[in-house]
């Protein structure tokens, strides 16, 4: 299973104090703004999503087609395709993807431990 690229999404309280810590841990604005309420910070492949008011915790976010520069992936595996996979284990989904579109959807599933684990293809 191809899951893309891989990042953290924080809910962050303040995030002009959010992007002063992750910038003094050398990631840089890759994406987002202060002005729609996030950043995506990158430090060379790793990926950071800050989110001031968005939603609730913290999220572990995959992107299928997509490598850490956001760059296309020629070879990947569709969303619908691993909610597929995931249902055939038995892996209890929160969200589903509707499997009779195509293109940018996403899935949700939260780990044993409460951590919310999130699915968002984007091409």
């Amino acid at each position: 299973m191809k899951l893309g690229a891989f990042s953290i999404s924080l809910s962050v309280k303040n995030l002009e104090a959010s992007k002063a810590f992750y910038e003094n841990l050398g990631f840089t604005v890759f994406g987002g703004g202060m002005a729609m309420n996030y950043l995506i910070m990158k430090n060379g492949n790793a990926l950071v999503g800050l989110f001031q008011g968005m939603f609730a915790g913290n999220i572990l976010t995959f992107n299928p087609g997509w490598d850490e520069n956001a760059t296309l992936l020629e070879n990947f595996d569709d969303v619908r395709e691993i909610q597929k996979q995931l249902k055939g284990k038995g892996v209890e989904l929160s969200a589903e993807a509707d499997e009779s579109t195509t293109g940018p959807a996403s899935l949700m599933l939260t780990d044993p431990d409460g951590n919310v684990v999130l699915i968002d293809q984007h091409v």
